[in-house]
């Protein structure tokens, strides 16, 4: 089952249930799935694709919640809270930071990188082993610190 077929399926259980929150966010979700169909036909729509909707609308969402967080809505900060978590439960498990660790050393060693000169080549290969798996923020940050041990 992909995972556009996921949602939808629990959308229509939520639908079911009478669960308002869940339906909302499940049918914005559905909405930007959509939205990205339309932007990449003829292609189709694979799990990747949903993966970076989810992360994009979690990025928006995140920026959001820090708002209503400075001004002191608390009602608002609950229900972005919530929505994180719902569009968090379709992201795939992350990788450990141990797990990410020796990714970083092997693309080195692959790349024969020796200097922080050669960070965008360490970070683009890194960038395609792990799919997604990782925020690039954090990926960056272990890269360099390999990098500048070197």
């Amino acid at each position: 089952m992909s995972l556009k077929e996921k949602i939808l399926e629990e959308l229509s259980a939520s639908m079911k249930q009478r669960d308002k929150a869940k339906v909302k966010i499940l049918r914005f979700i559905n909405s930007a799935i959509k939205n990205k169909e339309i932007e990449i036909r003829p292609k189709d729509l694979t799990d990747e694709h949903v993966i970076s909707v989810l992360k994009k609308q979690i990025k928006q969402i995140n920026e959001s919640l820090e708002h209503y967080k400075k001004a002191g809505y608390s009602d608002q900060v609950k229900e972005e809270e919530f929505q994180i978590s719902v569009l968090k439960s379709y992201l795939p498990e992350g990788l450990s930071s141990e797990e990410l660790k020796k990714v970083v050393i092997e693309v080195i060693a692959e790349t024969k990188a020796n200097s922080i000169k050669d960070m965008g080549v360490v970070m683009k290969t890194v960038m395609a082993k792990t799919k997604g798996l990782a925020e690039g923020k954090i990926l960056s940050q272990m890269v360099r610190e390999e990098l500048s041990n070197l």
